[in-house]
């Protein structure tokens, strides 16, 4: 039986560069894989709604850019008015997706696997949001983006999902793996000014 290939992350050639981030006020890390689950649902339905909740450990944000913590270590972030993006810890994946199918059969629904099309990176320090803002048009500031916002937005002309989970503050950075080394390229350069001499 021939061997299965084992996936390598886009940022492999970057490793060193970003093992040595970390002083200065800003931190940039790979975020070893995760599960990622699209799923589209009718925001009406209160019954497909809580069983998704009941299934998640969770519960579905409803307001718009924003996230919620489930079960297990799962997040649920809004990404428009009948799309949720659930991530989770890679191994738990398929049972995951498993457990939303069974909870919402006969429901008008999609569950769909994204996890293999996606990087994440994690932004943190006293200076993650001025560099976010060298790239960025979205208003960061505290008041208007706090721990527990979510945007899908552009960042150095990279679509990226930015979701706010710490007031460090801490980011993630979800982006398409064919954009992850350009961005976090990107962010290493924005980074520059921060790092020791």
């Amino acid at each position: 039986m021939a061997e299965q290939p084992v996936p390598q992350s886009p940022l492999a050639s970057l490793a060193d560069a970003l093992a040595a981030t970390g002083a200065d006020g800003v931190t940039l890390a790979a975020c070893p894989a995760r599960a990622r689950l699209n799923l589209r649902l009718d925001p009406e339905d209160g019954g497909a709604l809580e069983a998704a909740g009941a299934a998640l450990g969770g519960t579905l944000p409803l307001a718009p850019n924003t996230a919620t913590a489930a079960a297990d270590g799962w997040s649920i972030l809004w990404l428009g008015p009948n799309e949720w993006l659930v991530c989770g810890p890679a191994d738990d994946g398929a049972a995951r997706a498993g457990a939303l199918e069974a909870a919402l059969a006969g429901t008008h629904h999609a569950v769909t696997d994204v996890g293999a099309m996606y990087t994440t990176l994690t932004l943190a320090g006293a200076n993650a949001r001025t560099v976010l803002m060298k790239g960025c048009r979205l208003d960061l500031h505290p008041r208007a983006f706090a721990p527990g916002a979510c945007a899908q937005t552009a960042l150095a002309r990279a679509q990226v999902i930015l979701h706010q989970i710490g007031a460090e503050p801490v980011y993630e950075l979800t982006v398409r793996n064919s954009f992850a080394h350009y961005l976090a390229s990107w962010l290493l350069d924005a980074m520059a000014e921060y790092r020791p001499a």
